[in-house]
């Protein structure tokens, strides 16, 4: 790595989280490394620009929410709503993720190499989350659009009330949320779990996987309903 190739370092020990945001919401450069974060909230929110951020320990809450177009990665673990309200680019966990993971996300790619905690992708609205490990329960609750690989287990209640997301599971599932069911995996799916797998860098087969979705009954207003 040359001099201009090299990363402007923050350093959270001396530096706050507010210069560091600033910083990345008006960029002077491509490439930024965050060092000592100590669990700090709020690091590399709202950025909106095509930069490289690696954080090198763990994240407290909302990290890399808002997220539009940059990559962003954590080498280490992260608190509750990574990358809530997501656009686009990728974020990346290489450690495990709390609860509340990529909730209303609307694009891009966030991978955690390890597990997340319960909620994950809440009301996701396009974003591709793929989870190494497990997840907890009321995952996917009312997601409206994406995808969701889960490569260990899931918790009870799995996409309660989804609409038209994707859920792909790899091993035991607890319970599924109301009007989820499991699907047919056809070629379609098959090709495109196994993009969303290469795109994470992990190496499972696509057949291993079973595919769950919505079951449509609560689209519409039934007398049945009424209270």
């Amino acid at each position: 790595m040359t001099a201009l190739d090299a990363p402007v370092v923050f350093d959270l020990a001396s530096t706050s989280v507010r210069a560091l945001n600033a910083e990345l919401h008006d960029p002077t450069a491509k490439h930024y490394e965050v060092r000592s974060p100590q669990g700090a909230h709020a690091i590399a929110a709202g950025v909106d620009a095509e930069l490289t951020v690696d954080v090198r320990g763990h994240v407290g809450y909302y990290c890399a929410g808002m997220n539009d177009g940059a990559a962003i990665t954590v080498h280490g673990n992260a608190g509750t709503g990574l990358a809530e309200n997501m656009m686009s680019g990728t974020v990346r966990v290489t450690g495990d993720a709390s609860q509340s993971t990529g909730a209303t996300a609307h694009g891009g790619l966030l991978v955690v190499e390890g597990s997340a905690s319960m909620r994950c992708g809440i009301s996701m609205k396009g974003v591709d989350i793929v989870v190494g490990g497990d997840i907890g329960p009321m995952s996917a609750f009312m997601a409206q659009a994406g995808r969701l690989v889960v490569c260990g287990d899931a918790g009870a209640d799995l996409g309660d009330s989804i609409y038209e997301a994707r859920i792909y599971v790899r091993g035991a599932v607890a319970s599924l949320g109301a009007d989820c069911v499991e699907k047919e995996m056809r070629a379609e799916h098959l090709a495109e779990l196994r993009d969303l797998l290469n795109d994470a860098g992990l190496p499972h087969s696509p057949e291993e996987f079973r595919r769950y979705g919505s079951a449509r009954r609560l689209y519409h207003f039934t007398s049945g309903n009424t209270y």
